[in-house]
């Protein structure tokens, strides 16, 4: 019970500090949408993972996994954003239906694999 309402505020921290961050309804450069998710991750100490885009349904959007916290209290997170502009969703890796959700965890294990054998 604990982790869902520590989700939620994550998700709801990271929704307010979003406030003028998200372009207008237009087209969004990939530099754009890194700006915009590294300034929302600022706020919340968190970093993102790996960054691309989708088409899904002939509908494209940039998807960016970000991690916040650290050993056990790590959490994941996937933040998208229509290339056509429009809202940032942020939601929990482990609440999100995006296949590409599974892949946060994952490679965060990767990456402290790699770094503890450096």
């Amino acid at each position: 019970m604990d982790a869902q309402l520590d989700d939620k505020a994550l998700e709801t921290s990271l929704a307010e500090s979003l406030g003028d961050l998200v372009p207008e309804a237009r087209t969004v450069s990939e530099d754009e949408f890194v700006e915009i998710v590294g300034q929302a991750l600022e706020a919340v100490g968190g970093e993102m993972l790996f960054k691309m885009c989708l088409e899904t349904d002939g509908r494209r959007e940039y998807v960016a996994a970000a991690a916040v916290g650290s050993d056990d209290k790590r959490q994941f997170l996937l933040l998208t954003l229509p290339v056509d502009g429009g809202a940032l969703k942020v939601e929990t890796a482990s609440k999100s239906t995006n296949p590409v959700a599974g892949l946060a965890p994952a490679y965060a294990g990767l990456m402290d694999v790699f770094q503890a054998a450096a």
